[in-house]
């Protein structure tokens, strides 16, 4: 068993799924998921789903301070300084899906899975749609980036809706006002509708903001099909795939594979349920699914 690094003051949510829950608020419809979910009650109704109080929670809003206040060019530039040489250690898939279970939530009102069992819901339902095994695949492991929590970041550096930097701070991403308190506001080559980067440059030369999105893409990005990786780099990409945000930057790739995005967003998003997996049961089919593109071990 791989212990846990110990970790930063994590700032203002209770747990990782607090962001979520104010996601889900946000974004409250399904719209593409065409059955139930095999592990959701058929019978429970869209507004019971999650049904949230109608106003930004304090903690939510305190993260999103900390996110928006701190996610700079410099910032993100040190990050990925920081972990993108991937020599943080050599890990299995399966492996680090079990690592994640340390982040067990307790206060989800839909789910009290570990990790692991949701990270399968999510998989299971993609399965039963009949979508092809990558797609099956990146369901699973679409949140293993929060890895970074167990290794001392803290939650407003690895979850939170992602956004480029390096230009305009778009009105689209989740309470902007909070951006008046960010150094990259100060600076007048970040705050043009282009910034510094060219029109159309495409967003694989844009700078994201950093989370888990952008960790677990340049783990898999040797192993994984480009739909697949898409769906895992921009999964929290809010402003952009459900936005419409930051259409100046994106070039004619992004704007086909964004529909890679959109078609699993609500896979993840609808699929938590009372009634769990059976990890044990399912294990071999996920073992031998991850065997299918990974080694043994990869870097992280």
């Amino acid at each position: 068993m791989i212990s846990p690094e110990q970790p930063e003051e994590n700032g203002p949510l209770n747990d990782l799924h607090e962001w979520e829950e104010d996601v889900l608020q946000r974004y409250p419809e399904p719209r593409s998921v065409k059955k139930g979910s095999l592990f959701t009650d058929p019978s429970k109704k869209k507004s019971e789903f999650r049904n949230y109080e109608q106003t930004v929670r304090d903690s939510v809003k305190e993260f999103y301070r900390l996110n928006h206040m701190n996610q700079t060019v410099d910032f993100v530039k040190q990050k990925r300084a920081q972990y993108l040489p991937l020599k943080k250690r050599r890990l299995g898939m399966w492996q680090a899906l079990e690592h994640l279970n340390t982040l067990v939530d307790d206060s989800d009102p839909d789910t009290d899975l570990l990790q692991i069992a949701h990270a399968m819901q999510t998989a299971e339902q993609i399965r039963s749609d009949g979508h092809p095994r990558w797609f099956i695949l990146a369901g699973l492991i679409h949140d293993l980036g929060k890895v970074l929590c167990l290794w001392g970041e803290p939650q407003w550096a690895v979850v939170g809706d992602t956004f480029p930097v390096g230009c305009k701070f778009s009105d689209r991403i989740v309470l902007p006002e909070f951006f008046q308190d960010n150094p990259d506001s100060q600076v007048p080559e970040y705050q043009t509708e282009l910034g510094i980067y060219e029109s159309e440059c495409g967003l694989e030369n844009v700078l994201m903001s950093w989370g888990h999105d952008e960790y677990i893409y340049h783990v898999t990005k040797d192993y994984l099909p480009l739909e697949a990786l898409y769906m895992l780099r921009y999964h929290s990409f809010y402003p952009g795939h459900r936005g419409g945000a930051y259409q100046q930057l994106m070039n004619d790739q992004d704007r086909e594979y964004f529909q890679y995005v959109k078609k699993s967003n609500p896979y993840d998003l609808y699929t938590k349920s009372s009634t769990p997996p059976d990890v044990e049961k399912l294990g071999p089919y996920y073992r031998d699914l991850i065997a299918e593109f990974f080694p043994d071990e990869i870097a992280w």
